[in-house]
């Protein structure tokens, strides 16, 4: 039995999804169910009842879900003990935050030649239990959390793109505002999956007397850009740093559709030079 086993039987778990799980863990769909079936072997027993619509746990992995949780958190917990403070940090996010972290990260460096600084790439949920366990110094997503021991700090705003397939109607405009947007189905992700994209929305749309008209949700393995294509009388919206290659991107006339990013550190925790640097360059970056 191996650590990176149990986390993806965590994702796999909480996602309910061989293809999310993969997705969230950055590796294949084929990998995640290969390293899940050797675990199954090791431990001689059946984790997940497989059909072509749904992933259901068995009553062994009730029992087990707690106990990997309990594992993966001493993991995080004995890196946080044995890591040096001060002169090496932790930045915890995704990719689409790559070129602003990495253009931070080396004016940081810049100032401090002896200087550690990683970048790591983890999902939202493990970025948060990342700094709260102290595995991590820093960590960028965008919204907030609510989480005792957590504080969090605004660095900067996106605007939100809003894409369109090359055919749509409003595909020609430089501009359109969003009550030209509610006559056409709108493509998300389900709330479940993207609250903060649906939240944004709906605060967008509520000083209007109409609300947006929702299309099909985007299924977990599929993506935004590709369902534009397959249905091309719809829109959706994109982060900045999201592929855009074969769909058009028109803007919003009122520039209503923002998203805050900020950086979540441990309220506890001391912010070193180091530290403060890197904080005090994402802010310019």
């Amino acid at each position: 039995m191996e650590l990176r086993q149990l986390a993806y039987f965590v994702a796999v778990c909480e996602e309910l999804s061989f293809s999310r799980a993969a997705a969230r863990c950055f590796i294949s769909q084929s990998a995640i169910s290969h390293q899940i079936a050797r675990l199954e072997r090791d431990l001689s027993v059946q984790l997940f009842e497989r059909t072509t619509r749904a992933v259901v746990p068995t009553d062994a992995t009730t029992r087990l879900l707690p106990l990997a949780k309990q594992m993966l958190s001493l993991e995080s917990a004995i890196r946080a003990a044995v890591r040096t403070t001060g002169s090496r940090i932790r930045l915890a996010a995704n990719m689409s935050f790559a070129t602003r972290s990495l253009s931070a990260i080396a004016g940081a460096r810049e100032a401090h030649p002896g200087a550690e600084i990683e970048f790591v790439i983890k999902p939202f949920r493990q970025r948060i239990s990342a700094v709260a366990d102290g595995d991590c110094d820093l960590a960028l997503i965008r919204g907030s959390v609510d989480q005792p021991g957590i504080a969090v700090e605004q660095l900067w705003v996106e605007e939100l793109m809003l894409a369109v397939a090359p055919a749509h109607p409003l595909a020609w405009r430089t501009n359109v505002t969003l009550r030209e947007l509610s006559d056409f189905p709108l493509l998300l992700p389900p709330e479940s999956e993207q609250v903060l994209l649906h939240t944004v929305i709906r605060s967008a749309f509520a000083e209007l007397p109409v609300g947006p008209t929702f299309g099909p949700p985007i299924p977990a393995d599929h993506t935004a850009t590709m369902e534009l294509i397959n249905h091309p009388d719809a829109w959706t919206v994109l982060y900045a740093h999201s592929p855009t290659d074969g769909i058009a991107t028109v803007e919003l006339a009122d520039h209503r559709l923002r998203v805050p990013v900020n950086a979540v550190i441990r309220t506890e925790a001391r912010k070193s030079p180091v530290l403060e640097t890197l904080l005090a360059a994402l802010h310019s970056a």
